[in-house]
């Protein structure tokens, strides 16, 4: 794993427990019902989190967009495919993603251990 990838998720993972441990009612409610989203269901978790990666570079959030792309990876997203939605989210978004789109794909170059 390189290391952006590792410092990424350890900081992740370090203030999700920060946070999911002041038990926080409404917390820890949004953090299960997003979890819970992205399960399988009608659509495959692999189609949810293209979908979450979309809507994620729509919004301009590169903390999001490193998430979707690392769910992504693990469920077995091509690059062919990658690269396919980040087309979408560009049309959808506007060029104002393409600096969205730069970031993303040198980390899914990262989660590839191509880079």
């Amino acid at each position: 794993m390189s290391e952006l990838v590792k410092e990424f998720n350890d900081y992740r993972e370090k203030m999700n427990e920060v946070i999911l441990g002041k038990q926080n009612k409404v917390i820890n409610r949004l953090f299960n019902l997003d979890t819970n989203t992205y399960a399988e269901g009608a659509l495959s978790t692999k189609t949810k989190e293209m979908l979450g990666l979309v809507a994620s570079m729509v919004l301009r959030c590169d903390d999001c967009i490193k998430y979707h792309l690392g769910k992504a990876h693990e469920e077995g997203v091509t690059t062919d495919e990658m690269y396919e939605i980040f087309a979408v989210a560009n049309i959808v978004g506007g060029t104002i993603v393409i600096p969205h789109t730069r970031r993303a794909a040198e980390y899914w170059e990262e989660l590839q251990g191509t880079n």
